[in-house]
């Protein structure tokens, strides 16, 4: 089983696109990230002739999150269930049907900056809920992904320029603080796994020639649960998505699960 994570940046401005990567890659799974549009302008129809099953939790001209499985979606939720109704949406879960099911989550935490803002302490009390939640997922000891775009610089390694990110809300300390105790509740980081290599990136910025120079940072993760690492068999990212015809600053990461 393949599953994909992608931050799209406007799914329908990237429809193209992001449909050419799908006949491409195929995918069995994906989550898609910053689909700017609420519920009834996603572009349902145009995933749906190529097999996919569809469920979106969308919003109005940002943040937005949809789930796309080539077997039926079950158990859907929208939103962090604590504390409740959330303006922003930025969570999609679902169990992903099939011989052995998978519940995968689609997220997007908010990015933080500036941090002198009320954006930053928003961003460190949604990565709470997250791990509150995360916690009541684990306590099922079923397969489990965790996965979109976290906008976390984990480590040094994890950026082309580490010291240009210094101050901001994706490297500070207590981000990468708040990253490493979800991870400490049982979940592998799927690329360090079976990857791992330095300068692996999944996003470069549109201005001053991030992607012509190579500086990007690696912030779209995928965490698994004990019970799907035991099946993961690889870790890909899709860095000559960056380069097509208008791309998103994201590209896909692909994880594998023997199933």
């Amino acid at each position: 089983m393949r599953i994909a994570t992608w931050n799209v940046n406007s799914v329908n401005a990237r429809l193209e696109t992001v449909l050419r990567w799908f006949e491409s890659a195929q995918p069995d799974v994906a989550c898609l990230q910053e689909i700017k549009c609420v519920d009834e302008k996603f572009p349902t129809e145009a995933f749906e002739r190529l097999g996919y099953n569809v469920a979106v939790h969308g919003q109005k001209s940002y943040n937005g999150v949809a789930l796309l499985s080539k077997t039926p979606l079950e158990d859907v939720r929208r939103g962090l269930p604590d504390p409740g109704e959330d303006e922003q949406s930025r969570y999609l879960e679902a169990v992903v049907s099939g011989p052995t099911p998978v519940r995968v989550a689609c997220l997007y935490l908010p990015n933080g900056n500036p941090v002198e803002s009320e954006k930053y302490p928003y961003k460190l009390a949604w990565m709470d809920r997250l791990n509150r939640h995360a916690q009541d997922l684990l306590a099922l000891e079923e397969p489990l992904v965790l996965t979109g775009d976290f906008n976390v610089i984990p480590e040094a390694r994890d950026a082309e320029f580490p010291a240009n990110w210094e101050g901001d809300a994706l490297f500070r300390p207590q981000t990468r603080e708040a990253f490493r105790a979800l991870k400490y509740l049982g979940l592998t980081d799927a690329f360090l796994a079976t990857d791992g290599a330095a300068g692996a990136y999944t996003f470069w910025d549109y201005q001053a020639g991030a992607w012509q120079r190579n500086n990007g940072i690696r912030i779209d993760h995928a965490l698994v649960s004990p019970q799907a690492a035991d099946l993961l068999s690889g870790v890909s990212i899709h860095k000559d998505v960056r380069g097509w015809d208008k791309p998103s600053d994201h590209v896909p990461l692909v994880i594998e699960l023997e199933i």
